[in-house]
C-alpha cells in the first residue's frame, strides 16, 4: 500500500526534502535536520518498505519516487 501525502510525518518531510537534493545517510540527515539518527532510521525504513527510498548499501540512501508529487 502505497503512502499518500497526508500519511507523511514531519520526519518523513525532512528526509524527503534532503533526499531530493542527492543521496544521503541517516546521520547526515539528523544531523542537517535536528531529529534523532534513530527516528530517522526508523522512518527511512518505512519509507523503503512503501518504495520511495532505495537503501544502497554503506548507510547510503537515495529518493526513487517522491509520495508528495503523486
Amino acid at each position: 500500500m502505497a503512502l499518500d501525502s497526508e500519511q507523511l510525518n514531519p520526519s518523513d518531510q525532512v528526509i524527503l526534502d534532503c533526499l531530493n537534493e542527492g543521496r544521503c545517510t541517516a546521520a547526515y540527515i539528523a544531523q542537517e535536520t535536528g531529529y534523532s539518527k534513530g527516528n530517522i532510521r526508523n522512518r527511512l525504513v518505512r519509507l523503503v518498505e512503501h518504495g520511495y527510498v532505495a537503501q544502497l548499501g554503506g548507510g547510503l540512501y537515495e529518493l526513487i519516487e517522491d509520495p508528495r508529487e503523486a
